[in-house]
């Protein structure tokens, strides 16, 4: 079935990029206006996030958020067969920062965000700076789903790290100078065993594992902006987040993380990933010692 399956994606993959963006308006038109999907939590987490802006505003957010969200599924097929020369044509990125760095015999961790297109992004930097790229990635409960992917991200030899294992997979990487890709933006299982703070208003707990993982390994930590030039075409532009993330207090990696993370998004909101429950957890008096926030916490549930 897989087989099956790869073969079909793969010949959608041969065809031109505006016969692939003609698919995605259709299937634009499918999600957004019929079937509606998750709208009521695009809507709900636009509305908590921008305050400010009218319901008009937040509408044309989601839109252009639905349309985005279809292209990266497309631009995700594509990734099955795109060159490296076609695919350096309609991205950009600043790399500096990690020839910098590895000229410095330094390993590096690159924080980054759910924005679109995270796939483009992983194949990308992985053939334009000069580590080898580490990806972790949660493992999908569809088996040809991740099959996919992981073909996808590792087509130009970048590993891929199972986050449910990181412990084990990142043995063999310790003592080398490697890339260490993680999505710092995922809602933590559990809500005590995170990093409090406010998030686009919202009280929000983040991973811990990011942080802690810099600070033991005493790495610097990269971050970057995403912004989209025009459909299908992107730009990543780096920098470091922490040189020494051991010399820094408790949550602070975290809260300069998060302070970009808003930065980002505000700056193009329709290329950040709505359509989860990233406010899924509510914050209790109980998480008081989690708080990291320099803001003060809330005051109630």
């Amino acid at each position: 079935m897989y087989y099956l399956f790869f073969g079909f994606l793969y010949l959608v993959s041969l065809l031109p990029f505006f016969i692939l963006y003609g698919i995605a308006d259709f299937f634009f038109v499918i999600f957004y206006f019929i079937a509606g999907y998750r709208r009521k939590v695009v809507m709900l987490n636009l509305r908590n996030a921008f305050p400010e802006k009218d319901e008009k505003e937040l509408r044309l957010i989601a839109r252009r958020f639905y349309r985005n969200f279809i292209d990266n599924w497309i631009e995700t097929i594509k990734l099955l067969s795109i060159s490296k020369k076609k695919l350096n044509k309609r991205v950009s990125g600043n790399f500096g920062v990690f020839h910098q760095l590895y000229n410095n015999n330094k390993a590096v961790q690159v924080n980054l965000g759910h924005f679109f297109n995270w796939e483009i992004m992983t194949l990308h930097t992985g053939i334009n700076q000069p580590y080898t790229f580490l990806t972790v990635y949660l493992p999908q409960n569809s088996r040809i789903a991740n099959r996919l992917l992981m073909y996808v991200r590792s087509r130009w030899g970048n590993p891929q790290l199972p986050a449910t294992e990181m412990a084990r997979a990142i043995i063999p990487w310790r003592n080398k100078q490697y890339l260490l890709a993680l999505g710092a933006d995922q809602s933590p299982p559990n809500p005590e065993g995170g990093y409090w703070l406010y998030f686009m208003h919202q009280p929000t707990v983040f991973l811990k594992g990011p942080e802690k993982f810099a600070r033991i390994q005493d790495i610097p930590v990269v971050m970057m902006t995403t912004t989209r030039k025009k459909r299908g075409h992107y730009h990543f532009d780096y920098f470091i987040l922490a040189d020494e993330p051991k010399k820094l207090p408790d949550g602070e990696l975290i809260r300069r993380y998060v302070k970009h993370l808003e930065d980002n998004i505000r700056l193009q909101p329709e290329l950040y990933l709505w359509s989860h429950r990233r406010w899924k957890h509510t914050w209790k008096p109980a998480y008081q010692e989690l708080w990291v926030d320099k803001k003060p916490m809330p005051v109630s549930e």
